[in-house]
């Protein structure tokens, strides 16, 4: 996340009525219905805009882009490629378009992909349909990266808030309060911000969070993190190379790796009740 976009190697999926106060830098953006995004929008490949958003800024793609009816863009559109643009779609700094223009309502992306399985059942391509699906789906491949922003999700400057979980991957850089159902962190991430759940928190190896984390459920703290705020839980998991900077209100467990093999998880956990400073 940077100062005015948020940037990500590989595609981003923006679900409907959510809204962002960065803009987006992508190979792929895929935009739902109602989205309102304030700030540009640059795409290696295809950009998918669905029905009644709103781009504050201006949206690049250097293949083609698509826009559903009632679209409005405040900036310029530039495309390499074709345009497919709905109707009532407002562009207010003009467009330049290198391939083709169509006036059509694209569909948007959810039920493209309906089509085209439906297309490849009939013709009794089963493998095919299979392999699109591991393709879209798949969570093991770490070549296809994806941010996927849930429905009604907001991020701004202050706070990334979401009604679903919140599960994010290694080596992300993110600014703001996360306020979400429950939450995952991989590793080597750097967090500028406090974590508020009512579910359960599970933190990798080798994070940084400059904030509070705060939650009805469990906090499981990995390897060589460091945690610069308070930590207020039912009980807390907390790894014994990692730190925590302010003061602990809950059950804690001090995980330590187990070295004589005494176990068969290969760790021993130790009990407490509180913490402050350095652990």
């Amino acid at each position: 996340m940077e100062e005015h976009s948020i940037v990500v190697r590989g595609d981003v999926i923006v679900g409907n009525y959510a809204e962002l106060a960065y803009g987006l830098i992508a190979d792929t953006v895929i935009a739902g219905e109602h989205v309102k995004i304030n700030g540009n929008i640059l795409s290696e490949n295809d950009i998918r805009i669905d029905m009644w958003s709103e781009i504050t800024g201006d949206v690049r793609t250097k293949t083609d882009a698509y826009l559903g009816e009632f679209v409005n863009i405040t900036g310029k559109l530039l495309a390499a490629g074709n345009l497919d643009v709905g109707n009532n779609v407002k562009i207010s700094g003009g467009y330049d378009v290198k391939g083709w223009l169509v006036v059509r309502n694209p569909l948007p992306v959810m039920m493209f992909i309906f089509f085209y399985l439906m297309a490849l059942l009939r013709f009794g391509n089963q493998e095919e349909v299979e392999k699109a699906l591991d393709e879209l789906f798949t969570e093991e491949t770490s070549d296809n990266k994806l941010l996927s922003i849930p429905n009604r999700t907001k991020i701004d400057l202050e706070a990334i808030k979401t009604t679903s979980r919140a599960a994010i991957g290694s080596h992300c850089r993110l600014l703001g309060n996360i306020r979400a159902r429950s939450m995952s962190m991989g590793n080597h991430d750097t967090l500028f911000g406090s974590i508020r759940t009512t579910g359960d928190i599970t933190i990798g190896r080798s994070n940084t969070v400059h904030g509070n984390i705060i939650t009805k459920g469990t906090v499981d703290i990995g390897r060589n993190c460091n945690i610069l705020g308070k930590i207020t839980a039912a009980e807390i998991l907390v790894h014994e190379t990692s730190k925590v900077n302010g003061e602990v209100a809950a059950s804690v467990k001090i995980v330590r790796d187990d070295l004589e093999g005494l176990d068969e998880v290969g760790k021993k956990v130790f009990y407490g009740f509180m913490m402050i400073e350095d652990v």
